[in-house]
């Protein structure tokens, strides 16, 4: 009898660990990598984790990309971005929240350096792996096994863990929260810890969007809006 061209099925459980793994080497990876090498990464990373969702038997309504649901997804995206816009806007004009917006990383940056973060690095380098990642693939496969609330659970728990690395700076980059955390390594700690409830939360937030919409786009355009509207304000109040 001859062999199929395609590897036996693996299980849900087994594909999730798998999925955990690859992602763990890609923040690794990607916390070193910049420019168009990590662009590449994103992309391959991305592509990878697909694979393992369709060799589980996912579909790519399980991931949150069947055709019938992208056009309603795109609307709930657009929509999320220009309610981000007027947000950010009235936070950056208002006194009181306008330090919220400020941070040191941006201090050096050109006006072609924004616009290659907002339209290429902020997509491509983290929308689309994180959302492929955390919102369809882990997702897709932990709903079909366990069901929203599980699969929302076990996705923004990792979401949160996912940013420990690039909160690493954070008390020092942001000024608003210096005076909070201080420079000292606890204070660094403790910035990390809550940059790592505070992304787990959003996850919960994406998932949920993702529940509503059965489309991907709807959290990547959010996030997509909340990346790169921070990067607008921040370049424009340096």
């Amino acid at each position: 009898m001859p062999q199929s061209r395609f590897p036996r099925r693996i299980g849900t459980w087994p594909a999730v660990g798998l999925t955990v793994a690859v992602l763990v080497a890609a923040n690794l990876l990607l916390h070193r990598w910049s420019g168009p090498v990590g662009l590449v990464t994103a992309v391959v990373v991305s592509a990878l984790l697909l694979g393992v969702l369709r060799w589980a038997g996912g579909t790519r309504a399980d991931a949150g990309l069947a055709p019938g649901t992208l056009a309603r997804g795109a609307r709930w995206g657009l929509a999320l971005a220009a309610l981000v816009a007027v947000v950010y806007l009235a936070g950056a004009l208002l006194p009181p929240t306008r330090v919220l917006f400020e941070d040191r990383r941006y201090e050096g940056m050109s006006a072609g350096g924004l616009l290659l973060r907002v339209l290429v690095t902020v997509p491509v380098g983290t929308v689309l792996v994180e959302e492929v990642a955390f919102r369809g693939v882990l997702y897709g496969l932990v709903d079909r096994a366990r069901g929203a609330v599980w699969a929302t659970a076990v996705s923004s728990l990792l979401f949160g863990l996912w940013h420990v690395l690039p909160s690493l700076h954070l008390a020092t980059a942001k000024p608003a929260l210096t005076p909070v955390f201080g420079d000292s390594a606890a204070g660094a700690g403790l910035a990390v810890a809550g940059a790592v409830l505070f992304t787990a939360a959003a996850g919960v937030l994406f998932c949920e969007l993702r529940r509503r919409s059965d489309s991907l786009l709807a959290p990547m355009g959010l996030h997509w809006a909340v990346n790169a509207f921070g990067y607008v304000a921040g370049y424009l109040l340096r």
